[in-house]
């Protein structure tokens, strides 16, 4: 019998490598939905009722609570950073080098402007 088959046993499942605490991959859970509402903590009535005016404004859900306690810290994080969210910025393509030139002469964008 060939000597080059050797039985090393039944090998472990690798096991995902999210498991272990990476990062978050359920991208269902959108924060400020019905389900997963936003958790702010405001210091006065009259600073909840501004909140809840964005947050209306912004089509969003939030569980909006007052402290008044002395020293009490507001805790408005979570709509701040959706709010300041930018969109996706796209560029203009440049022409290739075999593309009509942008100018409008009629040549080739390597022999007249590139």
């Amino acid at each position: 019998m060939s000597d080059k088959f050797f039985y090393k046993g039944r090998q472990d499942a690798r096991q995902h490598h999210t498991a272990y605490g990476g990062f978050q991959t359920n991208a269902s859970q959108k924060s400020g939905s019905k389900k997963y509402p936003l958790t702010l903590v405001v210091t006065s009535e009259e600073r909840k009722k501004e909140i809840e005016a964005q947050v209306t404004e912004a089509k969003l859900h939030a569980t909006i609570s007052v402290d008044t306690r002395e020293g009490a810290v507001e805790s408005v994080n979570e709509l701040t950073a959706i709010l300041n969210k930018t969109g996706t910025v796209t560029t203009a393509k440049s022409p290739s080098r075999n593309d009509a030139c942008t100018c409008g002469s009629g040549l080739k964008f390597k022999k007249c402007c590139g």
